[in-house]
């Protein structure tokens, strides 16, 4: 993190600690020499030090940092916080190689099998963050990481290393794509997800390709569009019967049908999802956000029953996945599924005439620390819709109103 005049923030705490002390770079220099137990260089060499970091020019190393944080009466952590890692650095807890080395082998003609198991490993790491990290901070990582990848296709490849990175490229673009839509960024969004599709394509990969369908339907479900979620699915959903991507795209199409009100194509687009999935072995890897297993359908049908009037089954499904999605302790496991689920029973309490309890379900729904925004504002709208036509006028409903006008703007 750094400030206005380009100096991170510990090095603009050092001066303005010093400053409101009134010391000169010397005194801190006996300060942190004072809190020391151990034998330090001459006094000209830690100064000499100090205006590096003080600079920005170098940041102080282990044995300093606390050293600074003493002399100014705070603790490390607090004085040079732990930012985000440069994930550059998942190279050297991975494979050994630090960010250094693995630019020079980038670099060189060849691309060796520890740069590719670096690359593999931070791109299913990503994926896995989808649910819970800061969608900004993600986007920025994804972002910079689909740059790094891509740029290994430059070098000298055999055939199999030239497909692995296309592949690797395309799940890191099908996430940066996710993310876009996240944060309502609908160009750019569909532009990431067809680049993740001729990635798809040009590795042969089937899976990526199906994965970029289903963003299709998602992007049109959230702005209304039934039909072209049930069109972008239908190719896709032939090729990926044996795979996790087709029970999410069987759930887009169910969803759709939903909305135009064929409760009997429902019920077949769910029954394939079920199919799907009773064929499929139990992932390893629940986090990855381009992993569907057994739980989530309960998200899919909660959605349909809802949209249906099944309000005893929605409202199960809806408990359900909230009880699925927490951790012993408390805390949130899928944040974007719970907020939908919140809005369910939002949805269900306010067909059974208690407001109360359909303003209070629907606001927890914006409390989630992780958002999807077309999503969120897509059902937030159902709930609002059951709202007023029951409601209307109510002035108790003021508070979900507030709240969602609050999230439309962010």
């Amino acid at each position: 993190m750094t400030t206005g005049d380009d100096r991170p923030v510990w090095a603009v705490r050092m001066r303005s600690e010093r400053d409101a002390r009134g010391w000169s770079q010397a005194d801190a220099v006996r300060v942190m020499r004072s809190k020391s137990s151990h034998n330090l260089p001459t006094d000209n060499t830690l100064l000499r030090n100090w205006r590096r970091w003080e600079s920005g020019e170098s940041r102080p190393d282990d044995f300093y940092a606390p050293l600074i944080a003493a002399a100014f009466d705070t603790v490390t952590a607090a004085f040079f916080p732990k930012a985000r890692p440069n994930r550059d650095d998942e190279l050297l807890s991975a494979t050994g190689m630090d960010t250094l080395e693995f630019i020079g082998r980038v670099r060189m003609s060849d691309v060796s099998s520890a740069t590719l198991d670096a690359v593999r490993i931070t791109a299913q790491r990503l994926c896995c963050e989808y649910s819970y990290a800061d969608p900004r901070d993600l986007h920025i990582e994804g972002t910079a990481w689909l740059r790094r990848i891509t740029s290994l296709l430059d070098g000298r490849l055999t055939l199999a290393q030239h497909r692995e990175i296309l592949v690797l490229a395309g799940w890191v673009a099908l996430l940066v794509g996710c993310v876009d839509y996240d944060l309502g960024r609908r160009s750019a969004a569909e532009s990431t997800r067809r680049a993740a599709l001729s990635l798809g394509q040009e590795a042969e990969n089937t899976e990526i390709s199906a994965w970029s369908a289903e963003m299709a339907a998602w992007f049109a479900l959230t702005q209304g569009n039934y039909r072209g979620a049930i069109d972008a699915v239908a190719q896709p959903l032939e090729a990926s019967r044996n795979l996790g991507v087709g029970v999410q795209l069987a759930a887009q199409r169910a969803k759709a049908w939903a909305r135009l009100g064929n409760p009997h194509e429902v019920e077949i687009a769910l029954d394939e999802g079920r199919d799907i999935l009773e064929r499929l072995e139990h992932p390893t890897d629940l986090d990855n956000h381009f992993v569907v297993d057994a739980r989530k359908f309960d998200f899919y049908a909660m959605d349909c029953c809802r949209v249906a009037g099944e309000n005893r089954l929605a409202e199960a499904y809806a408990n359900e996945v909230i009880r699925n999605s927490t951790n012993a302790d408390g805390s949130t496991r899928n944040p974007m599924r719970v907020s939908e689920a919140h809005l369910t029973l939002s949805v269900i309490a306010a067909r059974n005439r208690d407001l109360e309890l359909a303003v209070e379900e629907g606001t927890r729904a914006f409390a989630g620390s992780r958002k999807s925004l077309p999503s969120l504002m897509w059902i937030a709208g159902e709930a609002a819709r059951e709202m007023i036509e029951r409601f209307p006028g109510d002035p108790r409903t003021r508070v979900y109103f507030d709240q969602l006008r609050a999230v439309s703007a962010e």
